[in-house]
C-alpha cells in the first residue's frame, strides 16, 4: 500500500511539472509579445512626444512668418511708387514660396512617416501571425505529450491495482486456510466434549437405575400395607350388609301394608282409564285424518324428490365436464407460465455466467434444482370416498353398455387390472339385493318411486355405511374379498379353475399374469385366480360380508355421513414451486449483481464523460484549423491590399 501511495504521488508531481513546463512554453509567446509590445508604445510615445513639438515649433514659426507677411501688406497699401510696391510684391511673393514650402517639407516628413508605419504595422502582422502559428504547435506538442504522459500513468495505475488484487487474493486465501483449520479444531474439541458428556449420562442412567428398583421396593410394601388394610375394611361392610338386610326385611312388611292401600286406588284408576278411552278415540280419528294429509305431502315431497336427483344427476356430469376442461386450461396456462419463467431463468443464468467468467474472471457451474426439472403442475391424488367410486362404477358400466368400444381407453378409476368395471357392478348389484336388512324400513320406502340406479346408489351408501366402508382401499378389499372367498373356501383344485369360464376373455388374459395375496389387503403371498361373481351363491353374501367384517376389524371413529367429494387439486406445494422458481439466484448473487451494476454505472459515467471531452477536443482542434486558416488568409489578403492601395486609404483604413 505505501508503495502504491509513493507511486501515485511521484505521477501526480510528475504531471503536474509536465503541465507547468507546458504551460511556461505556451505562456513565453505571450510574455515576449507583451514585451515587443511595450517597447513599441514606448517608443511611439517618444516619437509622438518629439511630433508634437516639432508641429508646435512649425506653428509658431509659421505664425510669425505669417504675421510678418501681413505687417508687410499694411506697409505695402501705404506705399505709391509703383517701384517700391513691385520690390514689396517681390518680397512678399519669396517670403510666401518660403512659407508654402516650409508646410510642404512638413507634410513630406509626415508622409514618410506615416509609410514607415505602415510598413512596420505589415512586419507587426506577420510577426504575429508567425508566434500564433507556434503558439498553436507548442499546444498541439504539449496536448500530446500529457496524452502520452497520462496513458503511462493509467497503466502504471492498473498494473498496481492488478498487484493490489493480486496481494489481497493471497491474503484472503490464507486467512481462510487459517479460520479452516481454527473450525477443525473447535469440531474435534467438541467431538471429546461430547464424548465426556455420553460417559456422563451412562452413569447418571447407573445411577437412576438403582435409584429406581429401590423406589419400587418401597411402593411394593406400601401397597402390600395398602391390601391389608382394605381386608379389615371388608370385613366391617360386610357386618354393615347385615344390618342393611334386617332393615329390609322390616321395609318390605311396610310395602305390604301399602299394597293394599293400592288395590283400592287400582279400582279408581279403572274408572279413569274408561274415561280416556272415549279420548283415544277421539285422537284415533285425528290421527288417520292427518295421515292421510302425510301422505299426500309425501307423494308430492317424492316427485319433488325425484326431480332433484335428476337435476343433481344432470348437474354432475355438467360439472366433471367443465372440470376436465379447467383443469386442460389450467394445465396449459401452467405450461406457458413455467416456460416463460424457465426463459428467464435461463437469461438469468446465461448473465450470471458472462458475469462471472468475464467480468470477475471466477469459474461458474450451472445450478441444478429440481423444479428446474418439473414440467407441469405439481398434483397429488386424494384418495376418494367410497359412494364417489360406487358412484363413477354405475356410470361408467352405463357408459360402457352404449360405447364399449372406448370404455377402457377413457377409464380413470384405479380398479385392480384383473377386475373389469362390469365384475365390479354384478359383485355391488348381488351385494345390494342380499343386504336390504342394513338399510332402514324408512329410507326403502323412500326409495320405491326412484330409478333403478339411482336406488342401487343409494342402498350401497346405507350399506358401505353400515359396514364401515369409508375409503376407496376399503371397497377394492371388499370386491377382491368376493373374488377370492370361494377359492380360499372350494373343497378341491377343479373348483378354483372353473370360473374362468365366466370371466370376460379381456380378463382371463389378465387373471392368468397377476393372482391375489391375503384375503383383506396387504402384499400379496399367493397367486390365485379370482372367481366370477355369477357362481357365488346368494346364500353366501352374508357369510363372506360376516368374515369381511370380522377381517377388517379395526379401530374407527364413528360413522360420518358420507358425501361425494370431488377430486380436487393439492395447491399446497404450488406457492412453493413458484416462489422456488422467483428465487432460484441467491442474495449473494443479487447484492453482488447490485454492486457490480453501481461499478458498472461510474464507468459507463467516466466513459460518457471522456467521449464528451473527446467530442470537445475534435472541435476545439477544427476551430483552431478554421481559425488559422482564416487568419492566414486575412494577412495575405491585407498585405497585398497594402501593396496596391495608396498612402490617403491606408492612412484612413485604421481610423476606420
Amino acid at each position: 500500500m505505501d508503495c502504491q501511495i509513493d507511486a501515485t504521488l511521484k505521477g501526480l508531481k510528475k504531471l503536474a511539472k509536465l503541465l507547468l513546463c507546458g504551460t511556461e512554453l505556451v505562456t513565453n509567446i505571450q510574455v515576449a509579445a507583451d514585451i515587443r509590445e511595450i517597447h513599441r508604445r514606448v517608443e511611439e510615445g517618444e516619437i509622438r512626444r518629439q511630433r508634437l513639438e516639432k508641429l508646435e515649433n512649425e506653428v509658431k514659426s509659421s505664425q510669425d512668418k505669417f504675421d510678418e507677411i501681413t505687417m508687410k501688406w499694411e506697409e505695402g497699401k501705404r506705399k505709391r511708387i509703383p517701384q517700391d510696391l513691385w520690390d514689396m510684391l517681390n518680397t512678399q511673393q519669396v517670403h510666401c514660396a518660403g512659407l508654402i514650402e516650409d508646410k510642404n517639407k512638413l507634410i513630406s516628413e509626415l508622409q514618410q512617416e506615416l509609410k514607415t508605419k505602415d510598413d512596420q504595422y505589415v512586419k507587426d502582422l506577420k510577426k504575429q501571425s508567425d508566434d500564433i502559428c507556434l503558439l498553436l504547435e507548442r499546444m498541439e506538442e504539449q496536448v500530446r505529450n500529457v496524452m502520452k504522459t497520462f496513458r503511462q500513468e493509467l497503466n502504471s495505475i492498473e498494473k498496481a491495482f492488478e498487484a493490489e488484487r493480486r496481494e489481497l487474493l493471497t491474503s484472503n486465501k490464507k486467512k481462510w486456510e487459517r479460520a479452516l483449520q481454527a473450525h477443525n479444531a473447535k469440531e474435534l474439541e467438541y467431538l471429546l466434549s461430547r464424548i465426556k458428556k455420553v460417559e456422563d449420562y451412562e452413569k447418571q442412567l447407573n445411577k437412576q437405575r438403582v435409584w429406581d428398583c429401590e423406589e419400587y421396593n418401597t411402593i411394593k410394601i406400601k401397597l402390600e400395607q395398602d391390601v391389608q388394610i382394605l381386608e379389615q375394611q371388608l370385613q366391617q361392610m360386610k357386618a354393615t350388609y347385615q344390618l342393611n338386610q334386617e332393615k329390609l326385611e322390616y321395609n318390605f312388611q311396610v310395602l305390604k301394608k301399602r299394597d293394599e292401600e293400592s288395590v283400592v286406588i287400582k279400582s279408581q284408576q279403572k274408572r279413569k282409564i274408561s274415561r280416556l278411552h272415549d279420548i283415544l278415540n277421539n285422537l284415533r280419528s285425528k290421527y288417520t285424518r292427518q295421515i292421510r294429509q302425510f301422505e299426500e305431502e309425501n307423494q308430492s315431497l317424492t316427485s319433488d324428490y325425484i326431480r332433484l336427483v335428476t337435476q343433481f344427476k344432470e348437474l354432475q356430469k355438467a360439472m366433471r365436464h367443465f372440470a376436465l376442461l379447467d383443469d386442460k386450461r389450467f394445465r396449459e396456462i401452467w405450461l406457458m407460465n413455467e416456460e416463460e419463467a424457465k426463459d428467464l431463468i435461463s437469461k438469468a443464468f446465461d448473465v450470471d455466467r458472462i458475469i462471472h467468467t468475464q467480468h470477475l474472471g471466477l469459474p461458474w457451474t450451472a445450478p441444478d434444482f429440481w423444479f428446474l426439472r418439473n414440467v407441469g403442475p405439481i398434483s397429488q391424488q386424494q384418495q376418494r370416498s367410497a359412494t364417489q367410486i360406487l358412484e363413477e362404477v354405475l356410470i361408467q358400466t352405463e357408459e360402457e353398455g352404449m360405447e364399449e368400444a372406448t370404455s377402457e381407453t377413457e377409464s380413470y378409476l384405479d380398479l385392480p387390472k384383473q377386475v373389469s368395471m362390469k365384475t365390479t357392478r354384478k359383485i355391488l348389484m348381488l351385494l345390494c339385493d342380499e343386504s336390504g336388512f342394513l338399510i332402514e324400513s324408512k329410507l326403502l320406502n323412500l326409495l320405491r318411486p326412484l330409478e333403478k340406479s339411482e336406488c342401487y346408489l343409494l342402498k350401497l351408501d346405507a350399506i358401505f355405511s353400515a359396514l364401515g366402508i369409508e375409503s376407496e382401499d376399503d371397497l377394492y378389499k371388499l370386491v377382491n374379498f368376493f373374488l377370492k372367498y370361494r377359492v380360499h373356501h372350494s373343497p378341491s383344485s377343479q373348483e378354483r379353475t372353473s370360473p374362468m369360464s365366466a370371466l370376460d376373455p379381456g380378463e382371463q388374459t389378465d387373471l392368468e399374469r397377476q393372482k391375489e395375496g391375503s384375503l383383506v389387503g396387504g402384499e400379496p403371498e399367493e397367486k390365485e385366480v379370482p372367481p366370477s361373481p355369477t357362481l357365488i351363491h346368494p346364500n353366501d353374501v352374508l357369510k363372506i360380508l360376516e368374515a369381511f367384517v370380522m377381517g377388517l376389524r379395526k379401530p374407527r371413529d364413528p360413522p360420518a355421513p358420507v358425501k361425494v367429494v370431488k377430486y380436487v387439486r393439492d395447491t399446497s406445494k404450488d406457492s412453493a414451486y413458484w416462489e422456488a422458481l422467483a428465487t432460484v439466484l441467491p442474495y449473494a448473487t443479487q447484492n453482488l449483481w447490485d454492486a457490480l451494476y453501481t461499478a458498472l454505472e461510474k464507468y459507463h459515467l467516466v466513459l460518457t464523460q471522456r467521449a464528451k471531452l473527446l467530442i470537445e477536443n475534435n472541435s476545439l482542434e477544427k476551430q483552431n484549423t478554421e481559425l488559422q486558416m482564416l487568419l492566414q488568409q486575412y494577412l495575405d489578403s491585407k498585405i497585398n491590399s497594402e501593396l496596391h492601395v495608396p498612402p490617403t486609404q491606408v492612412l484612413r483604413a485604421p481610423t476606420k
